[in-house]
Protein backbone atom coordinates (compact mmCIF):
# COMPACT_ATOMS: atom_id res chain seq x y z
CA UNK A 1 0.00 0.00 0.00
CA UNK A 2 1.12 3.69 -0.81
CA UNK A 3 1.74 5.98 1.88
CA UNK A 4 1.57 9.22 2.00
CA UNK A 5 4.55 11.44 4.37
CA UNK A 6 3.79 14.64 5.71
CA UNK A 7 7.16 17.18 5.77
CA UNK A 8 8.13 16.67 9.95
CA UNK A 9 6.71 13.99 10.44
CA UNK A 10 8.38 11.06 12.84
CA UNK A 11 8.48 7.51 11.61
CA UNK A 12 10.08 4.75 12.97
CA UNK A 13 12.03 2.36 10.97
CA UNK A 14 12.40 -1.47 12.52
CA UNK A 15 13.76 -4.94 11.59
CA UNK A 16 11.71 -6.09 14.96
CA UNK A 17 8.90 -8.87 13.59
CA UNK A 18 5.39 -8.20 14.19
CA UNK A 19 2.58 -10.56 14.91
CA UNK A 20 -0.60 -7.85 14.63
CA UNK A 21 -1.01 -4.90 11.91
CA UNK A 22 2.08 -2.76 11.91
CA UNK A 23 1.66 0.19 14.02
CA UNK A 24 1.07 3.97 12.29
CA UNK A 25 3.41 5.81 10.96
CA UNK A 26 6.31 2.52 10.90
CA UNK A 27 8.11 0.71 8.23
CA UNK A 28 9.33 -2.60 8.31
CA UNK A 29 13.55 -2.99 6.82
CA UNK A 30 14.22 -6.05 6.02
CA UNK A 31 17.94 -6.12 6.80
CA UNK A 32 19.05 -7.23 10.02
CA UNK A 33 21.99 -5.01 10.66
CA UNK A 34 20.50 -1.89 9.59
CA UNK A 35 20.23 -0.60 13.42
CA UNK A 36 23.43 -1.03 13.99
CA UNK A 37 25.18 0.22 10.91
CA UNK A 38 23.14 3.80 10.83
CA UNK A 39 24.07 6.31 12.58
CA UNK A 40 22.01 9.64 14.45
CA UNK A 41 22.59 12.11 11.60
CA UNK A 42 22.44 10.11 8.59
CA UNK A 43 20.09 10.92 5.66
CA UNK A 44 17.97 7.99 4.54
CA UNK A 45 17.15 7.91 0.91
CA UNK A 46 13.67 5.74 0.15
CA UNK A 47 13.96 4.55 -3.77
CA UNK A 48 16.90 7.47 -4.43
CA UNK A 49 15.11 10.17 -2.92
CA UNK A 50 11.29 9.49 -2.98
CA UNK A 51 10.94 10.62 0.23
CA UNK A 52 14.29 11.71 2.32
CA UNK A 53 14.43 11.16 6.57
CA UNK A 54 17.22 12.30 8.54
CA UNK A 55 17.94 9.96 11.56
CA UNK A 56 17.12 11.51 15.22
CA UNK A 57 16.90 8.59 17.51
CA UNK A 58 17.96 4.83 17.80
CA UNK A 59 16.49 2.78 20.26
CA UNK A 60 17.40 -1.28 19.92
CA UNK A 61 16.11 -1.92 16.96
CA UNK A 62 14.24 0.77 16.19
CA UNK A 63 15.36 4.22 14.54
CA UNK A 64 13.30 7.38 14.46
CA UNK A 65 13.79 9.55 11.92
CA UNK A 66 12.15 12.59 10.60
CA UNK A 67 10.75 13.86 7.45
CA UNK A 68 12.59 16.12 5.34
CA UNK A 69 11.50 15.70 2.31
CA UNK A 70 7.90 14.51 1.89
CA UNK A 71 6.50 12.28 -0.67
CA UNK A 72 5.30 8.41 -1.18
CA UNK A 73 6.43 5.48 0.27
CA UNK A 74 5.52 2.58 -2.17
CA UNK A 75 5.56 -1.53 -0.98
CA UNK A 76 8.67 -3.16 -1.61
CA UNK A 77 10.97 0.41 -1.52
CA UNK A 78 14.85 0.71 -1.84
CA UNK A 79 16.27 2.09 1.42
CA UNK A 80 20.07 3.52 1.37
CA UNK A 81 21.67 5.63 4.14
CA UNK A 82 24.20 8.13 3.39
CA UNK A 83 26.76 10.05 5.47
CA UNK A 84 28.87 13.22 5.03
CA UNK A 85 27.08 12.76 1.28
CA UNK A 86 28.47 9.33 0.52
CA UNK A 87 26.54 6.53 0.28
CA UNK A 88 27.27 3.79 3.24
CA UNK A 89 27.60 0.66 2.37
CA UNK A 90 28.92 -0.98 5.27
CA UNK A 91 27.52 -4.15 6.69
CA UNK A 92 24.93 -4.03 3.66
CA UNK A 93 28.63 -4.67 1.40
CA UNK A 94 28.79 -8.17 3.19
CA UNK A 95 25.38 -9.33 2.15
CA UNK A 96 25.71 -12.15 -0.46
CA UNK A 97 24.01 -11.60 -3.58
CA UNK A 98 22.52 -14.64 -3.85
CA UNK A 99 20.85 -15.76 -0.57
CA UNK A 100 19.73 -18.91 0.89
CA UNK A 101 15.55 -18.16 -0.25
CA UNK A 102 17.56 -17.25 -4.04
CA UNK A 103 18.91 -20.58 -3.80
CA UNK A 104 15.20 -22.29 -3.27
CA UNK A 105 13.89 -20.37 -5.95
CA UNK A 106 16.85 -20.97 -8.57
CA UNK A 107 15.56 -24.63 -8.10
CA UNK A 108 12.12 -24.18 -8.59
CA UNK A 109 12.99 -22.18 -11.68
CA UNK A 110 15.00 -24.83 -12.78
CA UNK A 111 12.70 -27.36 -12.42
CA UNK A 112 9.98 -25.33 -14.08
CA UNK A 113 11.82 -25.21 -17.27
CA UNK A 114 12.17 -21.09 -17.25
CA UNK A 115 14.12 -18.93 -19.87
CA UNK A 116 15.92 -16.79 -17.87
CA UNK A 117 17.15 -15.94 -14.31
CA UNK A 118 17.80 -11.98 -13.09
CA UNK A 119 20.65 -12.04 -10.38
CA UNK A 120 20.09 -8.75 -8.31
CA UNK A 121 23.02 -6.22 -7.19
CA UNK A 122 25.54 -8.32 -9.23
CA UNK A 123 29.03 -7.23 -7.67
CA UNK A 124 31.49 -9.61 -9.72
CA UNK A 125 31.42 -11.66 -12.91
CA UNK A 126 31.79 -14.50 -10.41
CA UNK A 127 28.36 -14.49 -9.03
CA UNK A 128 27.15 -14.88 -12.60
CA UNK A 129 30.07 -17.96 -13.48
CA UNK A 130 29.07 -19.21 -10.35
CA UNK A 131 25.35 -19.86 -10.88
CA UNK A 132 25.93 -20.87 -14.43
CA UNK A 133 28.12 -23.50 -13.48
CA UNK A 134 25.05 -24.33 -10.65
CA UNK A 135 22.88 -24.47 -13.26
CA UNK A 136 25.04 -26.55 -14.86
CA UNK A 137 25.42 -29.04 -12.39
CA UNK A 138 21.37 -29.70 -11.78
CA UNK A 139 20.33 -29.41 -15.18
CA UNK A 140 22.76 -30.22 -18.16
CA UNK A 141 20.78 -30.53 -20.74
CA UNK A 142 18.94 -26.24 -19.92
CA UNK A 143 19.29 -23.58 -21.96
CA UNK A 144 18.79 -21.12 -18.93
CA UNK A 145 20.10 -17.70 -19.52
CA UNK A 146 21.36 -15.56 -16.69
CA UNK A 147 21.04 -12.35 -16.59
CA UNK A 148 22.64 -9.48 -14.48
CA UNK A 149 20.83 -6.34 -12.92
CA UNK A 150 23.19 -3.50 -13.32
CA UNK A 151 21.84 -1.81 -10.31
CA UNK A 152 25.05 -0.83 -8.16
CA UNK A 153 28.26 0.91 -7.64
CA UNK A 154 30.42 -2.15 -7.69
CA UNK A 155 28.07 -3.50 -10.60
CA UNK A 156 29.29 -0.16 -12.73
CA UNK A 157 32.93 -0.67 -11.38
CA UNK A 158 33.19 -4.01 -13.07
CA UNK A 159 30.51 -3.95 -16.15
CA UNK A 160 32.60 -5.07 -18.68
CA UNK A 161 33.76 -8.39 -16.89
CA UNK A 162 30.05 -9.06 -15.59
CA UNK A 163 28.18 -8.57 -18.97
CA UNK A 164 31.02 -10.76 -20.67
CA UNK A 165 29.90 -13.29 -18.24
CA UNK A 166 26.22 -13.22 -18.53
CA UNK A 167 23.99 -13.79 -21.16
CA UNK A 168 22.15 -10.67 -20.73
CA UNK A 169 21.86 -7.11 -18.63
CA UNK A 170 18.84 -5.13 -17.10
CA UNK A 171 19.37 -1.35 -16.59
CA UNK A 172 17.66 -1.62 -13.35
CA UNK A 173 17.35 2.26 -12.93
CA UNK A 174 15.83 2.26 -9.47
CA UNK A 175 18.03 0.89 -7.12
CA UNK A 176 20.80 2.57 -9.63
CA UNK A 177 19.46 6.00 -9.03
CA UNK A 178 19.54 5.32 -5.08
CA UNK A 179 23.47 4.38 -5.28
CA UNK A 180 24.32 6.60 -7.86
CA UNK A 181 23.75 11.00 -8.32
CA UNK A 182 20.21 11.12 -10.13
CA UNK A 183 21.44 12.95 -13.20
CA UNK A 184 24.10 10.35 -13.81
CA UNK A 185 21.64 7.52 -14.38
CA UNK A 186 20.70 8.53 -18.28
CA UNK A 187 24.54 8.32 -18.89
CA UNK A 188 25.15 5.22 -17.44
CA UNK A 189 22.14 3.90 -19.10
CA UNK A 190 23.50 4.84 -22.44
CA UNK A 191 26.91 3.52 -21.39
CA UNK A 192 25.43 -0.12 -20.72
CA UNK A 193 23.29 -0.07 -23.68
CA UNK A 194 26.19 0.70 -25.95
CA UNK A 195 28.68 -2.20 -23.97
CA UNK A 196 25.90 -4.68 -24.46
CA UNK A 197 25.01 -4.16 -27.90
CA UNK A 198 28.98 -4.28 -28.91
CA UNK A 199 29.31 -7.78 -27.09
CA UNK A 200 26.10 -8.65 -28.29
CA UNK A 201 24.08 -9.32 -25.75
CA UNK A 202 20.71 -7.90 -25.03
CA UNK A 203 20.02 -5.71 -22.59
CA UNK A 204 16.72 -4.35 -20.81
CA UNK A 205 16.08 -1.10 -19.78
CA UNK A 206 13.61 -0.90 -16.41
CA UNK A 207 12.30 0.68 -13.69
CA UNK A 208 9.87 4.15 -13.49
CA UNK A 209 9.61 3.84 -17.36
CA UNK A 210 5.94 4.84 -16.94
CA UNK A 211 6.08 5.28 -12.77
CA UNK A 212 2.90 7.73 -12.77
CA UNK A 213 0.63 4.43 -14.21
CA UNK A 214 0.81 3.21 -11.08
CA UNK A 215 -1.94 5.55 -9.88
CA UNK A 216 -2.96 7.63 -12.79
CA UNK A 217 -4.54 6.33 -16.08
CA UNK A 218 -2.24 8.33 -18.60
CA UNK A 219 1.35 8.90 -18.44
CA UNK A 220 3.15 12.03 -18.17
CA UNK A 221 5.15 13.99 -21.61
CA UNK A 222 8.32 13.18 -19.70
CA UNK A 223 7.35 9.45 -19.20
CA UNK A 224 6.95 8.95 -22.79
CA UNK A 225 10.02 10.66 -23.82
CA UNK A 226 11.86 8.92 -21.59
CA UNK A 227 10.96 5.94 -23.32
CA UNK A 228 11.59 7.73 -26.64
CA UNK A 229 15.10 7.79 -25.44
CA UNK A 230 15.54 3.80 -24.12
CA UNK A 231 14.22 3.08 -27.75
CA UNK A 232 16.82 5.38 -29.71
CA UNK A 233 19.51 4.17 -27.66
CA UNK A 234 18.44 1.05 -29.29
CA UNK A 235 18.00 -0.88 -26.18
CA UNK A 236 16.88 -4.09 -26.67
CA UNK A 237 13.54 -4.43 -24.48
CA UNK A 238 12.28 -2.40 -22.63
CA UNK A 239 10.06 -3.81 -19.09
CA UNK A 240 7.83 -2.46 -16.46
CA UNK A 241 8.02 -2.96 -12.75
CA UNK A 242 5.93 -1.08 -10.36
CA UNK A 243 3.29 -0.52 -13.26
CA UNK A 244 2.60 -3.92 -13.73
CA UNK A 245 3.20 -5.66 -10.31
CA UNK A 246 1.19 -3.35 -8.11
CA UNK A 247 -0.54 -0.70 -10.37
CA UNK A 248 -3.76 0.11 -10.96
CA UNK A 249 -3.79 -0.01 -14.80
CA UNK A 250 -1.26 -2.32 -15.91
CA UNK A 251 -2.95 -3.41 -18.98
CA UNK A 252 -3.18 0.39 -20.18
CA UNK A 253 0.59 1.35 -19.08
CA UNK A 254 1.97 -1.78 -21.43
CA UNK A 255 -0.42 -0.54 -24.34
CA UNK A 256 1.38 2.85 -23.45
CA UNK A 257 4.56 1.15 -23.66
CA UNK A 258 4.34 -0.65 -26.90
CA UNK A 259 2.27 1.76 -29.09
CA UNK A 260 4.91 4.68 -27.95
CA UNK A 261 7.73 1.96 -28.73
CA UNK A 262 6.67 1.33 -31.92
CA UNK A 263 5.99 4.53 -33.10
CA UNK A 264 9.44 5.87 -32.16
CA UNK A 265 11.05 2.53 -33.96
CA UNK A 266 8.70 2.96 -37.19
CA UNK A 267 9.45 6.96 -37.59
CA UNK A 268 13.46 5.74 -37.25
CA UNK A 269 13.06 3.51 -40.05
CA UNK A 270 11.06 5.90 -42.22
CA UNK A 271 14.05 8.74 -41.67
CA UNK A 272 16.28 5.89 -43.29
CA UNK A 273 18.68 6.36 -39.81
CA UNK A 274 21.26 4.20 -41.25
CA UNK A 275 23.72 4.15 -38.15
CA UNK A 276 27.34 3.98 -38.76
CA UNK A 277 28.10 2.30 -35.50
CA UNK A 278 31.72 0.45 -34.99
CA UNK A 279 30.94 -3.02 -33.95
CA UNK A 280 34.16 -5.15 -32.57
CA UNK A 281 34.68 -8.62 -33.78
CA UNK A 282 33.78 -10.80 -30.69
CA UNK A 283 34.44 -14.06 -32.78
CA UNK A 284 36.24 -16.79 -30.97
CA UNK A 285 36.71 -18.71 -33.87
CA UNK A 286 37.31 -18.61 -37.84
CA UNK A 287 33.93 -20.06 -37.81
CA UNK A 288 32.41 -16.88 -35.98
CA UNK A 289 34.16 -15.10 -37.96
CA UNK A 290 32.87 -15.51 -41.08
CA UNK A 291 29.30 -15.76 -39.49
CA UNK A 292 29.96 -12.12 -38.07
CA UNK A 293 30.96 -11.17 -41.36
CA UNK A 294 28.01 -12.45 -43.42
CA UNK A 295 25.38 -10.74 -41.19
CA UNK A 296 27.37 -7.33 -41.03
CA UNK A 297 27.12 -7.41 -44.70
CA UNK A 298 24.00 -8.87 -44.81
CA UNK A 299 22.16 -5.90 -42.74
CA UNK A 300 24.09 -3.24 -44.66
CA UNK A 301 23.15 -5.11 -47.90
CA UNK A 302 19.18 -4.73 -46.50
CA UNK A 303 19.88 -1.15 -45.58
CA UNK A 304 20.71 -0.33 -48.87
CA UNK A 305 18.76 -1.90 -51.02
CA UNK A 306 15.86 -1.30 -48.75
CA UNK A 307 14.52 -5.23 -48.56
CA UNK A 308 11.22 -5.73 -46.94
CA UNK A 309 12.72 -8.63 -44.93
CA UNK A 310 15.62 -10.64 -43.48
CA UNK A 311 15.52 -14.56 -43.06
CA UNK A 312 18.05 -16.07 -41.08
CA UNK A 313 17.80 -20.13 -40.06
CA UNK A 314 19.87 -20.88 -37.01
CA UNK A 315 20.37 -23.77 -34.89
CA UNK A 316 21.44 -21.98 -31.71
CA UNK A 317 20.27 -18.52 -32.29
CA UNK A 318 23.99 -16.92 -32.51
CA UNK A 319 23.29 -15.78 -35.78
CA UNK A 320 20.23 -14.31 -34.91
CA UNK A 321 21.57 -12.21 -32.33
CA UNK A 322 24.43 -11.60 -34.60
CA UNK A 323 22.13 -9.79 -37.41
CA UNK A 324 20.14 -8.05 -33.82
CA UNK A 325 22.72 -6.25 -32.79
CA UNK A 326 23.47 -4.61 -36.71
CA UNK A 327 20.00 -2.93 -35.96
CA UNK A 328 18.68 -3.14 -39.56
CA UNK A 329 16.08 -1.21 -40.88
CA UNK A 330 13.90 -4.26 -41.65
CA UNK A 331 11.89 -7.19 -39.90
CA UNK A 332 13.69 -9.96 -39.05
CA UNK A 333 12.36 -13.37 -38.83
CA UNK A 334 14.16 -16.26 -37.19
CA UNK A 335 13.93 -19.70 -37.92
CA UNK A 336 15.02 -22.80 -35.10
CA UNK A 337 14.52 -26.05 -34.43
CA UNK A 338 14.37 -25.47 -31.08
CA UNK A 339 11.07 -23.89 -28.81
CA UNK A 340 13.89 -23.36 -25.99
CA UNK A 341 15.72 -21.16 -28.67
CA UNK A 342 12.98 -19.40 -29.79
CA UNK A 343 11.72 -18.43 -27.20
CA UNK A 344 14.60 -16.73 -25.62
CA UNK A 345 15.34 -14.85 -29.46
CA UNK A 346 12.02 -12.72 -28.26
CA UNK A 347 14.32 -10.81 -25.61
CA UNK A 348 16.35 -9.70 -29.09
CA UNK A 349 15.51 -6.42 -30.81
CA UNK A 350 13.96 -6.54 -33.93
CA UNK A 351 13.50 -10.61 -34.06
CA UNK A 352 10.20 -12.57 -34.74
CA UNK A 353 11.28 -16.02 -34.08
CA UNK A 354 9.66 -19.82 -35.24
CA UNK A 355 10.31 -23.11 -34.06
CA UNK A 356 10.92 -24.66 -37.21
CA UNK A 357 12.35 -28.46 -38.91
CA UNK A 358 14.65 -26.99 -41.28
CA UNK A 359 17.06 -29.69 -43.21
CA UNK A 360 20.40 -28.42 -45.41
CA UNK A 361 18.16 -27.98 -48.70
CA UNK A 362 17.97 -24.40 -48.32
CA UNK A 363 15.49 -23.70 -51.18
CA UNK A 364 13.00 -25.93 -49.24
CA UNK A 365 13.66 -24.44 -45.73
CA UNK A 366 12.99 -21.26 -48.16
CA UNK A 367 9.53 -22.38 -49.62
CA UNK A 368 8.52 -23.81 -46.02
CA UNK A 369 8.92 -19.99 -44.57
CA UNK A 370 7.36 -18.75 -47.47
CA UNK A 371 4.52 -20.64 -47.51
CA UNK A 372 4.04 -19.82 -43.28
CA UNK A 373 4.63 -15.67 -43.18
CA UNK A 374 2.51 -15.30 -46.35
CA UNK A 375 -0.32 -17.20 -44.44
CA UNK A 376 0.19 -15.23 -41.36
CA UNK A 377 0.23 -11.94 -43.79
CA UNK A 378 3.77 -11.24 -42.82
CA UNK A 379 5.41 -11.23 -46.25
CA UNK A 380 3.70 -10.68 -49.95
CA UNK A 381 4.94 -12.05 -53.39
CA UNK A 382 6.88 -9.80 -54.72
CA UNK A 383 9.12 -8.58 -51.58
CA UNK A 384 12.76 -8.58 -51.62
CA UNK A 385 13.97 -10.44 -48.78
CA UNK A 386 18.12 -11.87 -47.73
CA UNK A 387 18.13 -14.96 -46.29
CA UNK A 388 21.65 -16.35 -44.51
CA UNK A 389 22.20 -19.52 -42.70
CA UNK A 390 24.47 -21.30 -40.19
CA UNK A 391 23.55 -24.32 -41.24
CA UNK A 392 25.49 -23.30 -44.67
CA UNK A 393 27.04 -20.13 -43.84
CA UNK A 394 25.28 -18.80 -46.62
CA UNK A 395 23.62 -15.38 -47.88
CA UNK A 396 20.83 -15.24 -50.55
CA UNK A 397 18.97 -12.54 -52.22
CA UNK A 398 15.79 -13.04 -53.52
CA UNK A 399 12.13 -11.94 -54.12
CA UNK A 400 8.76 -13.98 -52.45
CA UNK A 401 7.51 -15.83 -55.14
Amino acid sequence: MTLPVQDGEIWTFTVRAFDSPIPGHTINVNYDGFAEDVKVGDELLIDGGMVRFEVIQKIGPDVKCLCTDPGLLLPRANLTFWRDGKLVSERNAMLPTISSKDWLDIDFGIAEGVDFIAVSFVKSAEVIKHLKSYIKAHSPNSDIAVIAKIESIDSLKNLEEIIQASDGAMVARGDLGAQIPLEQVPSEQQRIVQLCRQLNKPVIVASQLLESMIEYPIPTRAEVADISEAVRQRGDALMLSGESAMGQYPEKALSVLKSASLRIERSWREQKHHEVIELPSIASSFTGSISEEICNSAAQMANNLEVDALFVYTKNGHMASLLSRCRPDCPIFAFTTTTSVRRRLNLQWGLTPFRLSFSNDMENNLNKTFSLLKARGMVRSGDLIIAVSDILQSIQVMNVP
